[in-house]
């Protein structure tokens, strides 16, 4: 997509819930082997009861949109800023939305809103990314 094909308010969203399978994957991949992500007893001991998705795996949604979807190839990172909200748990499916909020046409720099939401419509990350596009 060109910078001139977008327009503030287009948005785009995926629908995925994480496996204990791809937790403990991409706890493999990050090296980030705390409990609370993949010990069952240890996590029902915490504040969330039980195990819960790593932040940075459910955030990679927002990537997969951006790289491929909105504003699709071509697309790089600049910047992303996160808010973690509430906890995601393994086998929840979560919804993952980008929104353009600004476009810098001169710069070919776009800025999008990223939120995350539970099934019942609740904030579970929130944040802004910086987009520039290379095509």
């Amino acid at each position: 997509m060109t910078i001139d094909e977008l327009y503030i308010g287009q948005s785009c969203s995926v629908v995925k819930s994480f496996t204990t399978d791809e937790v403990t994957k991409f706890s493999t991949l990050s090296l980030d082997n705390n409990p609370i992500h993949l010990d069952e007893k240890y996590a029902s001991s915490t504040i969330f009861g039980k195990r819960i998705v790593h932040g940075f795996l459910t955030s990679s949604l927002f990537s997969a949109i951006i790289g491929t979807k909105l504003p699709g190839n071509g697309s790089i990172y600049l910047k992303q800023d996160l808010n973690f909200c509430r906890p995601i748990f393994h086998n929840e499916t979560i919804t993952a939305e980008v929104k353009v909020i600004e476009i810098k046409k001169e710069k070919s720099v776009v800025v999008l809103t990223t939120k995350l939401y539970k099934e019942n419509n609740e904030l579970a990350v929130d944040g802004t990314a910086i987009i520039k596009l290379i095509n």
